[in-house]
């Protein structure tokens, strides 16, 4: 077990200079927590990954939560969430308050640097998980296959079919063996404990929109954000039409703001759902500035904060059995094809349009795999070299 300031630290850094999504998020622990650290090994954290991309909500930041809460219990949790999160809600709220540091050319070259920054981590994760989580030939053709789906079905019914697809295969026929020196997730709860957590998640779900109809319109946001961050899976790209449709018609930011804001969303580090924290800001009604902030940004990850600690106890008890542990591996297997895909769409397609885009990334790589600079560097490296590039 760690402290709450070391993981407070470790998430700073991270909160500072992870850019590129929520896939390139993924590819930023994994080099910090398990290559760097080593607060826990591959299998371990790909069994984190795949719980979270089976709960809706953020899917990087409840990978990230769920890492302070095995490393430092509750305090951890909230301590991991608040330095990855905060960094970004904090400029989001400034581009609120009528910031222009995020536009021009030059900010768009930084963010173009940034992305490509992106490429070269991503596929360095990809293949150190695919090293580890396909090493025969039957794991090797499911991520494949994984992939392709996603590929061709890139809704999140593809993600949350692959994943469910490779749980029943590694049930079927993968055979667990001995897991060697494996270090197996950990959690703090206990299942009657997480059991609570998941029942108070279903009861907010069915009693706030009731509430709200009675109450003002913080406690309306504080809804709107709860049912989006409960029920989107697939990352804030997905969430975009769901908050438009319940804020704009009814008054709360106009078309304009909210796609101003999303804009600038995609340019700064941390999770793409602190969007909500400019949301909060720029509302043209109800409670706005850093009170609205602030209720936007805790209605979309309150949910996250229920689930996560509350499904991990149940999530660590099936990793221990052997059945479970089967369909594990055919989901850790399905989970590398995901994030192939990823690699390709959006990542390679959004940040890669021309050979000069290419040999940043083939530099990036270099930097990474041979001169084994850390992540943080290669950021700024590209973000700096973005400006030349475009």
């Amino acid at each position: 077990m760690g402290n709450t300031i070391e993981v407070f630290r470790a998430f700073l850094k991270l909160g500072l200079t992870s850019f590129g999504g929520p896939v390139a998020h993924l590819g930023y622990f994994r080099e910090e927590f398990v290559a760097r650290r080593h607060w826990l090994d591959d299998r371990a954290y790909a069994d984190l990954v795949a719980l979270a991309q089976f709960l809706p909500g953020p899917s990087s930041s409840q990978v990230g939560m769920g890492l302070g809460l095995m490393r430092a219990g509750f305090p951890g949790m909230l301590a991991a969430w608040t330095a990855f999160t905060l960094p970004s809600a904090l400029i989001l709220v400034a581009v609120a308050y009528g910031a222009t540091a995020l536009r021009g050319p030059i900010a768009e070259g930084v963010t173009h640097g940034l992305m490509i920054a992106a490429v070269a981590v991503v596929a360095q994760a990809v293949i150190q998980m695919a090293r580890m989580l396909t090493p025969d030939m039957p794991r090797g053709l499911m991520a494949a296959l994984a992939a392709i789906i996603v590929l061709l079905i890139p809704a999140t019914v593809g993600q949350i079919g692959v994943l469910l697809a490779g749980g029943l295969i590694g049930f079927a026929f993968l055979k667990p063996g001995d897991l060697g020196r494996h270090v197996p997730l950990t959690s703090p709860l206990g299942r009657r404990a997480g059991a609570v957590l998941i029942a108070i998640f279903f009861a907010l779900l069915v009693l706030l929109p009731a509430l709200a109809a009675k109450g003002g319109a913080g406690l309306q946001l504080f809804d709107i954000f709860y049912r989006a961050g409960a029920l989107v899976f697939g990352g804030g790209h997905v969430v975009l039409p769901l908050l438009e449709t319940d804020l704009v018609p009814r008054g709360f930011i106009s078309r304009d703001a909210f796609l101003a804001g999303y804009g600038a969303a995609q340019a700064v580090p941390g999770p793409l759902f602190t969007f909500s924290a400019y949301v909060g800001a720029a509302l043209d009604q109800g409670p706005r500035g850093l009170t609205g902030a602030a209720i936007c940004l805790a209605g979309m990850f309150a949910s996250s904060f229920l689930l996560v600690p509350g499904v991990m106890p149940f999530w660590v008890r099936l990793s221990h059995l052997a059945g479970a542990r089967a369909a594990l591996m055919g989901v850790n297997a399905a989970v590398v094809g995901i994030l192939a895909a990823a690699l390709y769409t959006p990542v390679i397609t959004a940040a890669i349009h021309g050979p000069a885009d290419l040999a940043l990334a083939a530099a990036a790589w270099a930097m990474l795999v041979m001169a084994k600079a850390p992540p943080w560097a290669v950021v700024i490296v590209c973000g700096a070299a973005g400006i030349v590039v475009s």
